[in-house]
């Protein structure tokens, strides 16, 4: 009798991958893409400045300032040429950052950001994203504005953290056990969100565990997947950015938050973002929630280290579109922001309610 053939073996792996496509290693994008000797310095010092200001010893007040995404390089960088001028200004009271987003996190679906689909048309073109993103952040530190962002995708870092001075984790993510991991390995200060439902407690926890060391499945600066081993992170805080129940920037609500700092063994300092659920998603309500925690500094709640606002060229937002001819210049794709002549006029107030506070202090004395 024949035989029986045997049939094939039902696939077992990968039932659900289209395709893979490698990518170029961090070291090659970084050799490529180096670091001048000018944006390294401001890289260096933004970090020492946020450092300074996280754990107490620079009274200024730390400004988190930017677009909610970034989508046209062009555009971010005419923006950092404002906001550059306007930190060296500033500076002898404010501590400007740019924000410089470029993954966003989806409840859902949707754009992902410049790394992920950088032509913004689903082609999800990574090799593209990586380096314009790198090449961006070197441009922006080229003018002596250190540059912050949030990160998302735990690989990512290792094409661009190098030209970081202050990155977030973001509300969705802080109470993932990853992210924790890679918080305490970053090189530069981390501020994590408290979470979407409003509560600071994943927030508190996540700074035990990002100051502690760790040891996870990561790739090295080859590509490699490796064991990486952390010495864990001193420089965190956390960032107030309201949640499902509402605002969290109230003096109630910033008391309450230094109090459990405290009772938590941590330093009592933290930042407010001015955006998402803070403003109830009105980008026109976050001036609100910055003279509010102005005021509250001057009335001495120092906790209150510094403030985040979603800002950029124009006023509002726009829906993403493929076709990028038909985007209106230097407005967000993500949430609405406030308009530059209103990011100048606040951050000018935050100067001069800083430098009253300051002369009040002195006079006490």
């Amino acid at each position: 009798m024949p035989s029986k053939k045997n049939p094939d073996p039902l696939p077992m792996e990968n039932v659900r991958i289209r395709r893979y496509t490698r990518l170029i290693a961090p070291a090659v994008v970084k050799e490529s893409l180096p670091v001048p000797d000018a944006a390294r310095e401001t890289v260096a010092l933004g970090r020492s400045e946020a450092q300074a200001i996280v754990h107490g010893t620079d009274s200024r007040f730390l400004a988190i300032v930017g677009p909610c995404s970034i989508h046209d390089p062009a555009g971010a960088l005419d923006y950092a040429r404002r906001l550059a001028a306007l930190r060296r200004e500033l500076g002898d009271v404010l501590c400007i950052f740019m924000r410089v987003y470029f993954e966003k996190p989806r409840t859902t679906v949707g754009w992902k950001g410049l790394i992920n689909d950088p032509h913004m048309d689903q082609t999800f073109d990574l090799r593209v994203g990586l380096r314009q993103a790198r090449k961006l952040l070197l441009d922006i530190a080229a003018l002596g504005l250190p540059p912050a962002t949030e990160f998302l995708d735990p690989i990512i870092p290792q094409y661009i953290a190098d030209v970081v001075g202050w990155s977030a984790i973001g509300a969705r993510t802080t109470e993932s056990q990853t992210h924790r991991e890679l918080a305490s390995g970053l090189s530069m200060p981390v501020g994590f969100k408290n979470s979407t439902d409003g509560s600071i407690q994943t927030a508190l926890d996540a700074l035990l565990s990002a100051k502690s060391a760790h040891s996870f499945l990561g790739i090295d600066e080859e590509g490699c997947t490796s064991m990486v081993r952390t010495s864990g992170n001193p420089d965190l805080h956390i960032v107030l950015r309201g949640g499902r129940a509402g605002a969290n920037y109230s003096s109630r609500h910033t008391a309450e938050t230094e109090r459990r700092l405290r009772e938590a063994g941590l330093e009592p300092r933290f930042m407010v973002d001015c955006s998402h659920a803070n403003s109830a998603k009105d980008p026109r309500r976050q001036s609100v929630v910055w003279r509010s925690i102005l005021s509250q500094r001057r009335r001495g709640r120092v906790s209150i280290i510094g403030g985040m606002l979603e800002s950029y060229i124009e006023e509002g937002n726009q829906p993403v579109n493929a076709d990028r001819a038909r985007l209106r210049y230097g407005v967000s794709v993500t949430d609405g922001c406030i308009d530059w002549k209103t990011t100048e006029k606040l951050l000018r107030a935050a100067a001069e309610s800083e430098r009253k506070a300051r002369t009040a202090t002195a006079s006490a004395k």
